[in-house]
């Protein structure tokens, strides 16, 4: 049975459910909707609703749209095209295809829609890998998607997500941040002006969570409001310096060790390089991905010899004497005890070279349950889908840690709105 919580949102391009979750943990917020797109995203956010916060599957099923949100008025008002109804129909509960988030919403109001679109348009690394800088990409304005649904609903405030490359991203040579503020103003909301977003850049390690994680946090709210947004970022940043630094130790120094196994070998159709040290984890998430004994030597040297500390020249050397090739790159990095993780991105379904665990002993790069743990998912949420896709949505999630804050800091500058109304 579920409880009545004050607010209630609306999640877009929600993924795995990273803001979601942390929404959820704030207990100040009930989701009447989670929309995305991708299949094994969708089913572990129905999955998690189900298992963790008491919604029957039916309930689950159907709070978790699975549709692409460029066809934005299908989306709200239902009535889906046969296109839609193709791509769409049999993942999703036929009230969707009828009725729309507005059949979901029905009489209740939205207090918040909150979200980030893919990041890849806006990224600094994808830009300089594409030819054409990303300028023609069309997630360079699913932004405009984002705000149909704000139109539509009408909510107090929203929350907008994104990489800082956001910032520097101009399609058409008109800055994004500019498209963002003019648009959003256009729908009757306030945000920081695009010039001064660079304030609303937040690292994820002063939020509690262990890993440098820079993300731009738009908070908009209703311009008849009486919502003072400097109170909003303020108030998030207090409970912010109020969480205890988190390290890859804290995060993940406790679970069991893997090692090298002396000759790998296949175990139900899986290439199997390490075993337990002692006792076999149980969670499912906790298994090794494949290492060929060429990098599990890397690995074990590339620690002992500290070469994270080297310059880029001398790791390029090491790489080429160790490998015996002329390369101009040395892909690895280790993550250090000590410290917050570099940035867990998808990219970790392709390899793990720039992700070796810590322990020299173990030569080997982390675990999905390992890079779950630094993004701040709780040790009990389960991914659905293979080794490779569960990489992918977790690189690709808002850490719950940080969208808790965000949503803590939020509910208490709407409390006090309702206690001064």
């Amino acid at each position: 049975m579920q409880e009545s919580k004050p607010y209630t949102f609306i999640d877009l391009f929600a993924g795995c459910g990273g803001l979601s979750e942390g929404f959820l943990q704030s207990g100040d917020f009930d989701g009447l909707a989670h929309v995305e797109w991708e299949l094994p995203m969708v089913k572990t956010l129905r999955h998690r609703l189900e298992k963790k916060w008491s919604h029957k599957a039916e309930d689950a099923f159907l709070r978790v749209v699975h549709f692409d949100i460029q066809k934005s008025k299908e989306l709200i008002d239902g009535d889906w095209k046969e296109a839609a109804t193709k791509d769409f129909g049999e993942t999703n509960h036929p009230d969707v295809l009828k009725n729309g988030l507005k059949g979901l919403v029905k009489n209740r109001k939205v207090d918040l829609i909150i979200g980030g679109p893919p990041c890849q348009a806006y990224s600094i690394a994808g830009r300089a890998q594409d030819k054409n800088s990303m300028q023609d990409d069309y997630r360079n304005y699913l932004f405009e998607s984002f705000i149909k649904v704000v139109e539509a609903f009408t909510p107090e405030m929203f929350v907008f997500e994104n990489v800082p490359g956001m910032l520097s991203a101009a399609p058409g040579g008109i800055p994004v941040t500019q498209r963002v503020e003019k648009a959003f103003k256009k729908a009757g909301y306030t945000i920081k002006k695009a010039t001064n977003l660079k304030d609303a850049v937040f690292t994820a390690s002063d939020l509690g969570v262990p890993q440098k994680r820079n993300r731009v946090i738009i908070i908009g709210a209703k311009k008849e409001s009486d919502i003072d947004l400097s109170e909003v970022y303020k108030s998030i940043k207090d409970l912010g310096s109020l969480s205890k630094p988190q390290t890859v130790k804290d995060a993940i120094g406790k679970l069991p060790a893997y090692i090298p196994t002396d000759s790998p070998f296949k175990q139900d159709g899986r290439n199997i390089s390490h075993i337990p040290l002692k006792k076999k984890s149980k969670d499912k998430h906790h298994k090794p991905r494949y290492s060929n004994p060429r990098d599990v030597k890397i690995f074990r040297e590339w620690i002992s010899n500290d070469m994270n500390k080297s310059s880029s020249v001398d790791k390029i050397a090491f790489y080429n004497k160790l490998m015996n090739k002329s390369s101009n790159h040395a892909k690895y990095r280790n993550l250090e005890w000590d410290k917050p993780s570099p940035t867990i991105v998808a990219h970790l379904y392709k390899d793990g070279l720039m992700f070796i665990h810590p322990d020299k002993n173990q030569a080997r790069s982390i675990t999905v349950r390992e890079a779950a743990l630094l993004q701040s998912f709780p040790k009990d949420f389960e991914f659905i889908g293979s080794q490779g896709s569960c990489y992918k949505m977790i690189g690709n999630a808002v850490p719950p840690q940080m969208a808790k804050t965000i949503a803590l800091g939020i509910s208490s500058i709407l409390n006090q709105k309702v206690i001064s109304a």
